[in-house]
């Protein structure tokens, strides 16, 4: 039904059932009743008032996977993050959108403009690299929004993270007590809070443990996935001399080593020790299985979804929640003595 509709059926103008919906006083009683019953009995609600219904209802939450070059639904970390996430928001209430960086007509992704539009009651911001300028216009938004290993700082965001700066130390730590002195590291060039402080833990955990830092032995891949592993340490390798163990900032970049050192015919944990970084379901079925860091994925995704939540309701007392890694000790990794 339209007003056009809804004004031939109680017999008067369009411009007098406009009236009545936007509650003038020029109209007289029984004309207000006439056409608010035959909006009764047709169902017919006022165009504003079903954008505002939709609103108060609309109970969705937008998903971002930000960055240019954005991680997305093939990465195993994101992923059963993300599916935890979904599970609780869920159980919450909530229904998910994705919003996509390729939009058409839209510079950056243009998230705060597009979240308006939709609408969506708040926002999960997954990091990717080079993050747009308008995640962090989002972020200071009025919309509530959590980051998953991006911190965010509006007044009406927060954000969930692993410890990163003590995965790498807890990974010195292990290699330290399995015996091991020459330390190597493979982490990625991407600029991100993730892969700075995972270095930074690596080189102050060095220190601590008072082990020789060897800048040839740190070397950085493109990013944090498996070819870059393999490219970082066959690079590593073609230096000449060595390390005996090596920490990857990440599980692939781990996998991505192990294949190289195959190739090169060396063995793991044999001949090299390995640690990675994450705990993805990968790591129990390659060989030898890969001791690594285990990042919470499941806490991770359902604090994030809680947080949200409250942030919504505005209920949360703290916004930003950092959690406490794992070792989980495999076949990767054997005594250096």
């Amino acid at each position: 039904m339209n007003m056009k509709q809804i004004a031939e059926l109680a017999g008067v103008s369009v411009a007098t059932v406009s009236k009545v919906i936007h509650h003038y006083s020029d109209i007289s009683p029984e004309t207000r009743v006439k056409v608010l019953e035959v909006m009764k009995q047709t169902g017919y609600i006022p165009a504003h008032t079903a954008k505002t219904l939709a609103a108060q209802k609309a109970k969705v939450i937008g998903v971002i996977f930000a960055g240019k070059r954005n991680v997305d639904f093939a990465h195993p970390f994101f992923a059963e993050v993300l599916n935890a996430f979904q599970k609780q928001m869920g159980l919450l209430g909530y229904d998910l959108l994705f919003l996509n960086h390729e939009m058409p007509g839209w510079s950056d992704g243009d998230y705060l403009a597009r979240c308006r539009q939709y609408p969506v009651d708040g926002c999960l911001i997954v990091t990717g690299q080079e993050v747009e300028p308008t995640i962090r216009a989002l972020d200071q938004s009025e919309i509530p929004c959590i980051g998953v290993d991006i911190p965010l700082s509006g007044r009406s965001s927060g954000y969930v993270m692993s410890d990163n700066y003590k995965m790498s130390f807890k990974a010195v730590e292990h290699f330290y007590l399995l015996g091991y002195r020459d330390l190597g590291y493979i982490g990625s060039e991407q600029e991100s809070e993730i892969s700075n402080l995972r270095e930074r833990g690596y080189r102050d955990a060095l220190d601590s443990f008072g082990l020789q830092v060897t800048e040839d032995w740190f070397v950085n891949g493109e990013n944090f996935f498996e070819a870059s592993g393999y490219s970082a340490m066959c690079r590593m390798l073609q230096a000449g001399q060595v390390p005996r163990a090596i920490f990857a900032a990440s599980d692939l970049l781990a996998i991505g080593a192990m294949r190289a050192l195959r190739e090169h015919r060396l063995s793991v944990p044999e001949d090299f020790a390995l640690i990675g970084c994450d705990d993805i379901e990968a790591c129990k079925y390659i060989t030898p299985s890969l001791t690594t860091i285990r990042q919470n994925k499941e806490k991770l995704g359902r604090l994030a979804a809680s947080l949200l939540y409250d942030l919504i309701h505005n209920q949360s007392v703290t916004s930003s929640v950092v959690v406490e890694p794992e070792l989980a000790v495999r076949e990767s990794c054997g005594s250096a003595q």
